[in-house]
């Protein structure tokens, strides 16, 4: 591959670089682990769009399976493909970080190593960039990991594309309409020199460093969020899962509500301080194999000051898990009547894996 070149070093194995140092446009920027399989139909989705003004990036935290054939026969498609091969695994915010720092576009899209584009994707977001926003949010579809079924048709509800600006009222309505979708990092296109002027160790080990990037202090620009769904995103297939807990109950709203110049209400639209309080919200996790008397001694008991809840909050914990699974199961489809819905897929999902674990043994 003649725009290749070779680079070794304590903190990379290989490196891919563009010979041609010119600015572009937008820098597609991924982090990935072990996800080849999918990478490959996302870069798919990808390449079929790209032009001059388009270059990817990606950063690989120490992949065991073929992650580097597959990006090596991308970078075979197209020649502003970077790729650099971390020696260990350094974690998904480190990971973006090396992303960008590599990047050279005039905007970043921190991209995911799952999810889809779909065709014309690319030529919107340009398009949105030459307008000068500080942030650019691009809305979604929902399907499951399959991709089969549409679990949602707008991740968020809007009709056209709406406008935020940097004073204090747009920057509360920005995080409470749009920060809850913001968990998703795939959403966020934003300007390079702007992410490289923040601070971003302090949210290391967050899971969610975009999140402080953005929300630490006021954009100099305007936010745009994109109401066209162009991404498809591969609900059920995060690599977190078994972490979920202590992400949802902790590592979430604990960053929520570190942003200084919000106001509450707006902060408790996305997250409640302390979730973890909600019986109904331990309830729902215990019924998704995600809340068990592991999470309970290792996490919750030393923060319940209360002997009643301690004892409400340990029975969830032990709760025989199939019958709360059952009873969410029938609510969620015959009471609610959310037919189809992210809550009923995760407690399917947790039904039909235990069933066909169940099956194998």
């Amino acid at each position: 591959m003649p725009f290749t070149k070779y680079i070794r070093g304590s903190s990379l194995a290989y490196l891919y670089l563009n010979q041609n140092m010119n600015q572009f446009q937008l820098s597609i920027c991924i982090a990935t682990l072990n996800r080849a399989s999918f990478l490959q139909e996302t870069l798919d989705t990808i390449l079929a769009q790209t032009n001059d003004e388009i270059e990817i990036v990606i950063v690989d935290g120490a992949s065991t399976d073929n992650t580097s054939e597959v990006v090596k026969k991308a970078a075979e498609r197209f020649n502003r493909l970077r790729y650099l091969r971390l020696e260990r695994k350094g974690g998904i915010d480190n990971d973006y970080c090396k992303a960008v720092e590599l990047a050279q576009g005039k905007y970043v899209w921190l991209f995911t190593d799952d999810d889809l584009l779909k065709p014309g994707t690319i030529k919107a977001i340009l398009e949105s960039t030459r307008k000068d926003y500080s942030l650019i949010i691009i809305n979604a579809e929902v399907r499951t990991k399959n991709l089969d079924i549409c679990l949602q048709p707008l991740r968020v509800e809007l009709t056209e594309n709406r406008v935020y600006g940097s004073n204090i009222p747009d920057r509360n309505h920005l995080l409470a309409d749009i920060g809850g979708y913001l968990s998703f990092i795939g959403a966020v296109v934003i300007k390079r020199e702007i992410w490289l002027q923040r601070e971003k160790e302090k949210y290391f080990g967050t899971e969610f460093i975009h999140m402080g990037v953005i929300f630490q202090s006021p954009l100099p620009s305007d936010t745009l969020m994109m109401a066209f769904p162009w991404i498809i995103i591969r609900y059920g297939n995060a690599q977190w899962v078994s972490r979920s807990f202590k992400i949802w109950m902790f590592n979430w709203p604990d960053l929520i509500w570190s942003f200084p110049d919000f106001a509450d209400w707006a902060k408790k639209k996305i997250a409640p301080r302390e979730p973890w309080q909600s019986y109904s919200q331990l309830i729902f996790l215990r019924a998704q194999g995600r809340f068990s008397i592991i999470e309970y001694n290792s996490i919750l008991v030393g923060k319940i000051c209360s002997p009643f809840r301690r004892f409400i909050t340990q029975l969830i914990a032990t709760a025989p898990i199939r019958l709360l699974n059952f009873f969410a199961r029938y609510y969620a489809r015959w009471i609610l009547r959310k037919v189809p819905s992210i809550g009923l897929y995760e407690l399917e999902t947790w039904h039909k894996d235990i069933n066909s674990s169940l099956v194998s043994n």
